[in-house]
């Protein structure tokens, strides 16, 4: 087997009409299985199957690899910003600031938290929250502001952190894609009040199903998540802790996080880095060769910050013309992508209440419209990613420069 950060042999063809899935970690899991299969027997042999001994050695094991004081697994990254949010004290009718283009649960989470989302216009190269927007959005009843660190980079954080110091707003951050991504060293999730990370299985460090963590350095964030968590029982505690009660003091919700996905992704942390250094190699192919393809617009671009940081490929997305046609012709000849996302949240349904318009916010807007995910994941090969590139090109006619 090839080593995980490197590409494969130049040369290696893939068929004409060969599929390209747009995630698969078949292999990566054939080669983990006997690990995996190891903790799983563990997890069955005690008998505790959710919120037990292996969720507990994950957290820890989570917690040095983010250099977090305290990681919460959950069942979801939905719920863990939920959770997140209510354990950083927001309250009925509290403003969220959150950006126009994200996943629905950006949002959700607030509206799921007893909070309203104000939504904000982003960056149009880095795709995250414009912190000029935000600024515009900021009312009296504004309490916190939820950056989203999207695709391969973070968020003005600096700028963010400015403008809520200036309010006296609480940062909580959706880091659901950004594991492995730093701010001069600190990881995402660790600036505000706290983050959050998805391990849905197409992240950069995925499961076999839901699951999440909040991710926190403060203390009674993390005690109050761990409790709603579990039906808002304080003291009780994983079973490899001594329990010291089991009183419920805040309603909760049930989201432990099952002790078979924390064996799953126990396996998987001990390759994380050589997944990112893989992602990274794709990431550089497909911009190697869709550079100066008509059509392409714009290829994902890594914005230099005023701190160091650096770019995690969990998304390479690009922005293209005629993207929807683009999509079809690709699917066509067997490639899968992904769009994210189709509607921004400000014309969701389910925020019609808000009271937008469309038009209100045209850089999330032009993103909805043009933007498309190419597959990239670890099992990928050279030879997919010229597949992918070679059809891209002829569909707009250009050849390979």
């Amino acid at each position: 087997m090839e080593h995980a950060a490197t590409l494969a042999e130049p040369g290696t063809a893939t068929p004409s009409g060969a599929r390209v899935p747009f995630f698969t970690q078949a292999a990566t899991f054939a080669a983990l299985w006997p690990e995996i299969e190891a903790n799983v027997a563990a997890v069955v042999e005690r008998g505790k199957y959710s919120h037990g001994h292996a969720v507990g050695e994950f957290e820890a094991a989570l917690g040095r690899v983010v250099d977090a004081a305290h990681v919460v697994g959950v069942n979801s990254g939905t719920d863990a910003l939920v959770l997140l949010l209510r354990a950083a004290g927001l309250e009925a009718g509290d403003e969220v600031v959150v950006p126009a283009f994200s996943f629905v649960a950006s949002a959700s989470s607030v509206v799921l938290a007893g909070g309203r989302p104000v939504f904000a216009d982003i960056d149009p190269v880095t795709y995250a929250l414009d912190p000029a927007a935000a600024a515009a959005a900021v009312t009296a009843r504004t309490r916190m502001l939820m950056p989203v660190h999207l695709f391969c980079q973070l968020a003005d954080l600096g700028a963010v952190t400015r403008l809520a110091e200036r309010h006296a707003l609480t940062v909580v951050e959706d880091s659901a894609e950004a594991i492995g991504m730093r701010w001069d060293g600190t990881h995402a999730g660790l600036h505000g009040a706290g983050g959050v990370l998805s391990f849905f299985p197409t992240k950069t460090l995925g499961a076999l199903g839901d699951a999440g963590a909040v991710i926190t350095n403060d203390d009674r964030i993390a005690e109050t998540a761990a409790a709603l968590r579990h039906h808002g029982r304080f003291g009780h505690t994983l079973d490899h802790f001594p329990g010291i009660g089991n009183e419920t003091v805040l309603p909760g919700l049930n989201s432990k996080m099952d002790d078979v996905q924390a064996a799953v992704l126990l396996a998987k942390l001990g390759r994380l880095d050589a997944d990112i250094a893989r992602r990274a190699a794709l990431a550089g192919a497909y911009t190697e060769r869709l550079r100066g393809c008509p059509g392409v617009r714009r290829l994902p671009t890594v914005v230099e910050r005023e701190a160091e940081t650096n770019p995690v490929f969990y998304v390479y997305a690009v922005e293209v013309e005629h993207r929807d046609s683009l999509v079809a012709y690709l699917a066509a000849h067997h490639v899968g992508t992904e769009t994210y996302y189709p509607v921004p949240l400000h014309r969701q349904p389910c925020f019609a209440d808000l009271g937008h318009r469309p038009g209100e916010f045209p850089h999330a807007e032009a993103a909805c419209a043009r933007t498309v995910a190419l597959p990239l994941y670890p099992d990928l090969t050279e030879a997919q990613v010229d597949r992918v590139c070679e059809l891209i090109r002829a569909f707009y006619g250009g050849s390979r420069s």
